[in-house]
């Protein structure tokens, strides 16, 4: 009788944890199992940027300074490429083709054509990105500047904005933590890609 009682206790508590990562514009715009890999987009991300620590906002306070003074360098330093594309694999919805398309990117030096990730301007993770705008107004123009390239900003941006006005992004927000991990991912993702372009 212990064991079943303990059981059922795992099983609530883990439900619960899974309950909190929600929010409007991520209910709005994704279906339960694309929450599900976005969560663990979050988490790859934390655990690959952090270590063992479950706070992601201690973690994200903690990378800032280092963001902002040596750009995207500790998301080089830090995330495995090979482990981030298992990650990719291990998504149980089509999750990548709702955040991500695949592009040409001619390296001159080599005078070879990649393949390389940019924003699919019509999946879900573009609406998202609109819905959260319209909450927090200081996300405007991060919006605006991607959509308008069709491409993240490699400026550094995003951590001067977190830096200078904090008061926009609660870092306990799921919104805010998946449109971290999925910016900082992607740059990853951009920089360590090296799969020729074939047309097929």
């Amino acid at each position: 009788m212990t064991r079943i009682h303990f059981i059922i206790l795992i099983s609530i508590s883990v439900s619960s944890c899974s309950q909190k990562f929600g929010s409007t514009e991520l209910k709005d715009n994704f279906s339960g199992t694309e929450i599900k890999d976005l969560q663990k987009l979050k988490s790859f991300f934390q655990s690959h940027m952090c270590g063992s620590t479950d706070e992601f906002r201690s973690c994200i306070d903690s990378l800032i300074p280092y963001l902002g003074e040596y750009g995207y360098i500790p998301i080089l330093e830090n995330v495995e490429f090979e482990e981030q594309k298992e990650m990719y694999s291990n998504f149980e919805s089509d999750l990548f083709s709702e955040i991500w398309e695949f592009g040409k990117a001619r390296n001159l030096r080599e005078n070879k054509t990649y393949k390389s990730i940019g924003l699919n301007i019509e999946g879900k993770y573009a609406l998202f990105l609109k819905d959260l705008s319209k909450r927090n107004p200081d996300l405007k123009q991060y919006y605006e500047s991607i959509m308008g390239a069709g491409n993240w900003e490699s400026m550094g941006l995003l951590q001067q904005r977190i830096n200078t006005n904090p008061e926009y992004y609660d870092l306990k927000d799921p919104s805010i933590q998946v449109l971290i991990a999925v910016h900082y991912l992607t740059q990853n993702d951009q920089q360590k890609r090296k799969e020729p372009w074939t047309d097929n």
